[in-house]
């Protein structure tokens, strides 16, 4: 038997009938599926992963039988929370959901990735103050993603001592991966879902996971760049901190539930203290969700999960990684832009966004349109004025520009005709500059337009396609693709919790993989990528940052940091909030905000009593006893039922009044002895009280109540959103907090 990693394992059973045979040994093949089982927290009585694994044997067998049971068992969770992965029938998987054993049972599914100058942006220059260096070596940083490269510069170990004590994981070996350093010093792989048969190893093949990791804590590099774009120093949050790879996304089949959750039991045992995960689904019941089960347990072991919020803007309700323990990011700008300069051979100039490394050979080039390069002969098929593939003509395209109506990425099928460039369309709202496999840009409507009317009226039309540029622009703004809330969980509750630079972000990347398709000499160990995946391990790295300061904070403490200490975003647009949360993360401010919103494993325990779980569900999840009463715990908990450092209420209807109550106790980490008056700005229509308004501490850690009691009357047609912020201060700090009412559309 073997574990994901390769290696022996008792705590892991994979049936070698079931791997060789693709499950042909099971009766009813046809019909079943990858389920996992989750039974709530690690027993207190369980003394190995072999009990566990028996027990879970024994729970399969009352279903299936002992034959059936026998090779139906892929994986036992057992190291820091109690599950296991199993091939199930429909009827058996409802048959266990019954048992008073068993928290839920859900179908596994295949996730997604959410796929320098950014710490500079967010006022963490390098020349901060960093006495804190000795702690922020102790800090490990768990990533769960595609692996990494450990020969990239970001990954150096110069200077570091051996791993701290505290840590218990492997660096597992073997194929294109050689081993661990005293930077990157853990390294796993999960191989459930590897459908291509990728090389099973913890290499990046991708360059997804070395790129979110140094963005979370990789060292300090000199001269980063991408071919000579976007150069300067480039470093990850906590540059000092170690790291820890658990490689659970594979090439073309994403990240199977049954890896992820095995990363998490793994993650958390192996002594990590902050996670990152760049990986999302659609949202759903907590405990059907393999990212809300293991960040829950994350949680109560003190370690703080930072999630991305989706790519599925500018659309609201969108939002993916809801669960409250989680800190759900979303994606903002810095402060540049890569803009594309291209000139026409009429003398008309203008620019668009790409990441162009291509400095052109020649004065000018031949320019055509997509339209104009049709293939005559009759087989073509697809839209030829948006360049299609299999729409044009080789002898038309060769050696020459085009312009694509349209801003799918036709740069491949481009290349692939021996074009010499590609001029495209954008979307109204897109800011994301693209790397393409041949000198491109991407131009306004409106720039296109007057391309294609030059084109039309010449006879021998030419432009050229220059070498990108950075530009300053004013930021920051929510990038168009970030996923907006509200969400459908816990619909009072707001998500995204914050924002972070994800867009157009430099970064470390694998030298195993080229940063454009089919060109494998475009190798290098920096890219520049865009995505919520980006912003997510910003802000893990902002949060170790702040824990190597703070070492012995709840990962709700450091949330909370993060949060009210973050710059509220302009409201351009009246989903502001629902696309930003709390703001953008200001690091450095956080690390001392004066007050925190704390919350303890026990209080999301009374917040999931409030949400409807049974006192069975949540006694398996606490893991003490075999009922938990939850009535005690329903009156005077307010709107939303958890002490969370924004507010926000969904409205039940359109023509619904506004009436909520928010009941938070705040804890001083500032001065020992202060005083903080509440102000609030409110929008017309929306009537706020807080009480009471001041709050007197006489010592550190004290903790002090307040209410904040929300009226008004209906919201006016083609008013949604009410956006209000409460600000406690005392004559240093500031602690912000938004307020968020929503009104459903229909």
């Amino acid at each position: 038997m073997q574990d994901m990693s390769g290696k022996a394992s008792s705590a892991l059973v994979i049936s070698w009938c079931f791997v060789s045979t693709l499950i042909h040994c099971l009766p009813d093949d046809t019909t079943r599926n990858y389920y996992i089982v989750y039974l709530g927290e690690k027993p207190r009585t369980a003394t190995s992963a072999v009990q566990l694994a028996a027990d879970h044997q024994t729970l399969l067998q009352e279903i299936q039988g002992e034959e059936i049971a026998q090779h139906s068992r892929i994986h036992s969770y057992g190291r820091s929370f109690n599950a296991f992965a199993a091939m199930l029938l429909p009827e058996e998987a409802r048959r266990l959901s019954e048992s008073n054993r068993v928290v839920s049972v859900f179908q596994s599914q295949n996730r997604q990735l959410h796929t320098t100058r950014s710490w500079d942006f967010l006022w963490l220059p390098l020349n901060v103050s960093r006495g804190n260096s000795k702690a922020e070596s102790d800090i490990i940083v768990g990533v769960l993603d595609t692996g990494i490269f450990v020969d990239a510069p970001s990954f150096d170990d110069s200077g570091y001592g051996p791993p701290p004590a505290k840590w218990k994981g492997r660096c597992v070996t073997g194929g294109n991966f050689t081993g661990c350093n005293n930077k990157v010093i853990g390294a796993r792989f999960y191989s459930f879902g590897n459908a291509m048969g990728a090389e099973e190893t913890p290499a990046d093949a991708e360059g997804h996971g070395t790129h979110t990791s140094s963005i979370a804590a990789g060292g300090v590099v000199g001269g980063a760049g991408l071919f000579g774009l976007a150069e300067g120093a480039a470093r990850g949050g906590a540059p000092g901190a170690r790291i820890a790879v658990y490689k659970v996304c594979w090439p073309g089949a994403g990240c199977s539930d049954i890896s992820l959750l095995a990363a998490f039991d793994d993650a958390i045992a192996d002594g990590v203290d902050i996670i990152n995960l760049s990986v999302g689904g659609p949202p759903g019941e907590y405990f059907a969700d393999p990212i809300a089960i293991g960040s829950f347990h994350a949680m109560k072991k003190g370690i703080l999960t930072a999630c991305s919020a989706g790519n599925g803007g500018p659309y609201i309700s969108t939002v993916q990684n809801v669960a409250p323990w989680v800190m759900t990011v979303a994606a903002t700008s810095s402060d540049r832009q890569f803009r594309t300069g291209v000139t026409l051979g009429n003398g008309m100039k203008t620019s668009g966004i790409s990441v162009n490394t291509f400095s052109p050979r020649k004065k000018m080039y031949p320019l055509t349109s997509g339209a104009l390069a049709a293939d005559p002969s009759g087989r073509a098929f697809g839209n030829s004025s948006a360049c299609d593939w299999g729409s044009l003509s080789r002898e038309k395209v060769k050696g020459k520009i085009v312009y694509c109506l349209g801003s799918s990425r036709q740069d491949v099928t481009l290349y692939g005709l021996g074009g010499a460039g590609a001029l495209m369309t954008q979307y109204a709202d897109s800011d994301i500059a693209f790397t393409y496999v041949i000198p491109g840009a991407s131009v306004s409507g409106r720039d296109g337009a007057a391309i294609d009317q030059y084109i039309r009226s010449t006879r021998d039309p030419q432009a050229v396609i220059f070498k990108s540029r950075t530009v300053p622009i004013a930021a920051p703004f929510v990038a168009s693709f970030s996923s907006r809330g509200p969400q459908s969980v816990s619909r009072n509750i707001l998500k995204p919790d914050i924002a972070a630079p994800g867009l157009n972000i430099l970064s470390g990347y694998s030298k195993l993989v080229t940063i454009t398709p089919y060109d494998s000499s475009r190798r290098s160990v920096f890219n520049i990528m865009s995505g919520t995946s980006m912003s997510s391990p910003h802000a893990a790295g902002a949060a170790a940052y702040v824990k190597s300061f703070h070492p012995a904070w709840s990962p709700a403490a450091i949330k909370s940091a993060l949060m009210t200490t973050a710059t509220p975003m302009a409201v351009t647009k009246p989903d502001a909030e629902l696309g930003s949360g709390a703001g953008q993360i200001n690091p450095t401010k956080a690390v001392d905000p004066g007050l925190v919103y704390d919350i303890s494993a026990s209080t999301y325990i009374r917040f999931l009593c409030k949400e409807g779980y049974n006192g069975t569900t949540i006694a398996l999840l606490a893991g003490g006893a075999p009922q938990y009463d939850c009535s005690s715990f329903k009156p005077a908990l307010g709107t939303d039922g958890l002490n969370y450092p924004t507010m926000h209420t969904q409205l039940a209807s359109p023509n619904s009044s506004v009436s909520a109550a928010f009941h938070r106790v705040v804890t001083n980490v500032g001065s020992e002895k202060s005083v903080y008056r509440a102000s609030v700005a409110s929008p017309q229509g929306l009537e706020i009280e807080v009480v009471p308004g001041t709050l007197s501490f006489e010592k550190l850690n004290q903790k002090k109540p307040f209410k904040v009691v929300l009226k008004g009357g209906p919201m006016p047609a083609g008013v949604y959103i009410y956006s209000a912020l409460l600000e406690w201060s005392d004559s240093k700090h500031s602690v912000k907090s938004p307020i968020v009412v929503f009104k459903p559309l229909t």
